[in-house]
């Protein structure tokens, strides 16, 4: 009997979580990990519509880069997170790439603001999903130390406050896996 290798392509663990289906408009915010935004960019295929918004010119070029190796196509605009040039209720689906903690470096003042926005571009019963740093696992939890997070940012509720401050209701922790903690709102 002969085993053969499958040729299924298994996506990474933050595009699994992220629940991004063929078809959907989907807005990334951030460009932590260029395979994980080329891959969600993928996805949405040819009948849905990939777009993101990124700080900078370099985060940008890297986005494109990222959308282009996966094999997808995306819109990719330079813009503040709290100031989205997109139309009211204009996508089903928005994934923060919050890795580098932008959401607990944000003044109280700054986060409303963002969270507010990005339920104004989602269309109504439209769910958010922010991946972040979680806790290191296997042999990255041996080779990396812990992510320096703001205690206070912590204890204030983090991001699951944060998107239940901006109107998300409900709002979970879906997991902590692999280093990756993802947190899901919907716009009701």
């Amino acid at each position: 009997m002969f085993l053969r290798k499958s040729t299924t392509r298994r996506d990474p663990l933050p595009v699994t979580m992220s629940g991004v289906r063929m078809g959907e408009r989907v807005l990334q915010v951030g460009a932590g990990d260029p395979p994980i935004v080329g891959a969600i960019a993928a996805k949405v295929g040819l009948s849905g519509h990939a777009a993101m918004a990124v700080a900078d010119e370099p985060a940008a070029a890297r986005a494109r880069a990222a959308a282009a190796d996966a094999g997808g196509l995306a819109d990719v605009h330079v813009t503040p997170a709290d100031a989205l040039p997109f139309p009211d209720g204009d996508f089903d689906a928005l994934v923060v790439h919050n890795m580098d903690q932008t959401l607990a470096s944000s003044d109280a003042a700054q986060r409303r603001a963002t969270a507010a926005e990005w339920r104004r571009v989602l269309r109504p019963g439209g769910r958010i999903v922010v991946i972040e740093r979680g806790t290191p696992s296997g042999l990255g939890a041996l080779l990396r130390t812990a992510p320096k997070t703001d205690p206070a940012y912590e204890q204030g509720g983090g991001t699951v406050a944060v998107l239940e401050n901006g109107g998300f209701r409900p709002v979970r922790t879906l997991g902590d896996r692999e280093g990756f903690r993802f947190v899901e709102g919907l716009k009701t």
